[in-house]
């Protein structure tokens, strides 16, 4: 690759994309024991014998998990030890440190601790440190995956400029390509079994392999599953270009489509229901957030929660009901407390004695045996609960402590490899496990005990299109037979397409919660708490929408 190239890695979940970038910086095989043939060559030096430390003044990494490279107390620090490291003048440490926090959008937070960031906030925290290193190449291994969409233009406008002004280079592997589209320049694609089947021009490889990588379970941009999907049902004609962006989108269908909708669309998911926002009507959501719910009995319920974390009060006051059997989605920017609520609901971080009840237990109080009988969590970060030695042993886990037999442990353990498409690792180490297989394993060892209520922590990063659509599947399933489903996620679409209620956070309040359809219905509501409706809602006439809701999924 070139300086000035940015290049997008695709591939299933599990294919080596991770993997591929550790080979960049000589972790693999240095630091990460691998049988290698062949050879990288990175600014002319080979990867596999040129020591780490020499590396990283030419690659700089960003990892799927942020926690894992970040080493001091302040955000200043961070970002300046690498630099300390190479002697560099301290004022060229505080000025190239300065820029990079500025162009993330932390340099006001520069003397908080990392640990006071929300996950979001330590992925940009990683970005800036990789920024300021001003190394020839920059690799990202899903660097977005947990930011909200302010946070994810604050990332791509700082790495756009970067390209433009300096001769550096990027790598990329990214699951939200609706984001990349407008930065991404070629397109790599490895195959289930890691090896390269395609390679060009971003556009050229989605849009001529479309098929293919949908086969493969590749993620695509929301327009372009959109388009293709319009295409088979002859709402666009067969020659039209896929779009890769939401204007192509919009373009696309404003020239395909009559002024008005065809008969078979016409009353279909339509806004004619959807109004304006102002503020007495978020006040009212606000203070009301189970208005709409009356008929509905909450299996949890939240009066006056607050939450504190040593100095700082992350939650103030909340008032929350959820109904039994719903699949609720909790949304909200960077920082906004979300990852905060759901685990203060779920007692991972125990609550405050009486402010929370879960089906008619208190997690300020109850035991982690009761808590886990009720209650199964999936943390942000798989790595932070696992803690057998192998696969099938953390499956087993859970079952084995509730005394369960030997033989129903083995049938339900095999029955839940077989879901997750684990069958092969059921020996293998849990932190040797793909970022997509973690995931999978952690949401595992939580369904094994069939709790009455499952929460999860964005339960889609890290997994490729056709497992992300296996789990919300199963998921809808575990609610049909009466499974209460609590989720938090910075995906939209998946909001609007599989949630039945939604929960707004902003600033650690109830901005609005309710039925889903109802809050997507009020025009301004989710960009008042600083989050941006999904592509195909701001792309697509709304008699198109409900058509598409169920390919997209």
């Amino acid at each position: 690759m070139h300086p000035g190239e940015v290049v997008l890695v695709l591939g299933p979940s599990g294919s080596g994309k991770s993997t591929l970038t550790l080979t960049l910086n000589g972790l693999i095989p240095q630091s990460v024991t691998a049988e290698v043939t062949g050879s990288v060559a990175v600014t002319g030096k080979d990867a596999g014998i040129t020591p780490v430390a020499e590396l990283s003044t030419h690659v700089s990494m960003v990892f799927q998990d942020p926690d894992s490279q970040l080493v001091t107390g302040t955000l200043l620090d961070e970002v300046a030890f690498a630099l300390e490291n190479l002697l560099l003048p301290v004022s060229e440490v505080l000025a190239r440190a300065e820029s990079a926090l500025r162009r993330v959008g932390l340099w006001d937070r520069r003397s908080w601790n990392p640990d006071r960031l929300s996950g979001g906030g330590r992925q940009r925290l990683a970005i800036a440190c990789a920024l300021a290193m001003g190394s020839e190449l920059i690799v990202l291994d899903e660097p977005t995956a947990n930011l909200d969409p302010q946070g994810i233009d604050d990332v791509y406008d700082a790495l756009t400029s970067l390209i433009a002004s300096e001769d550096r280079a990027i790598i990329l592997v990214e699951h939200n390509l609706d984001a990349a589209m407008r930065f991404a320049t070629r397109a790599l694609v490895l195959d289930r079994a890691g090896r390269l089947v395609f390679d060009g021009p971003v556009d050229e490889v989605l849009r001529e392999h479309t098929d293919e990588l949908v086969a493969m379970g590749v993620w695509l941009p929301a327009a372009t599953l959109a388009g293709r999907m319009l295409r088979e049902r002859g709402i666009l004609p067969p020659n039209t270009p896929l779009p890769l962006t939401p204007e192509e989108l919009a373009d696309a269908t404003r020239t395909a489509l009559p002024t008005e909708p065809p008969a078979h669309l016409q009353g279909e998911n339509t806004d004619a229901g959807r109004h304006a926002v102002d503020s007495s009507d978020i006040r009212a959501l606000a203070l009301h957030p189970s208005a709409t719910e009356n008929d509905d009995k909450p299996i949890i319920r939240a009066q006056g929660l607050t939450v504190r974390r040593g100095r700082s009060e992350i939650l103030h006051g909340i008032d929350l009901s959820i109904p039994a059997g719903t699949l609720t989605a909790i949304v909200g920017a960077n920082g906004a407390g979300k990852t905060t609520l759901i685990q203060a609901l779920a007692g991972v971080v125990p609550p405050p004695r009486r402010q929370v009840v879960v089906d008619d237990l208190d997690p300020g109080t109850a035991s982690p045996r009761d808590l886990a009988s009720r209650i199964g969590f999936v943390f942000q970060n798989p790595e932070h609960q696992f803690i057998a030695h192998t696969v099938f042993d953390e499956l087993a886990h859970g079952l084995r402590m509730r005394g369960t037999d030997d033989a129903e442990i083995a049938e339900r353990v095999d029955g839940m490899l077989e879901r997750f498409g684990l069958e092969d690792k059921a020996g293998v180490h849990p932190f040797l496990l793909s970022g997509g297989e973690k995931r999978r394993l952690s949401v595992g060892t939580a369904l094994i005990t069939h709790p009455r209520v499952l929460a999860l922590d964005e339960p889609t990063f890290g997994q490729d299109r056709a497992r992300a659509a296996e789990l919300l599947s199963l998921l809808g399933d575990l609610r049909d037979e009466g499974t209460t489903i609590v989720i938090v996620t910075h995906d939209l679409q998946l909001v609007a397409d599989h949630s039945t209620h939604t929960v707004i956070l902003a600033d650690g309040r109830v901005h609005a919660a309710g039925r889903t359809a109802e809050l997507f219905a009020t025009a301004g509501l989710f960009e008042s708490a600083g989050l941006r409706l999904p592509t195909l809602h701001r792309a697509l006439p709304p008699a198109l929408r409900g058509i598409l809701a169920e390919g997209i999924r």
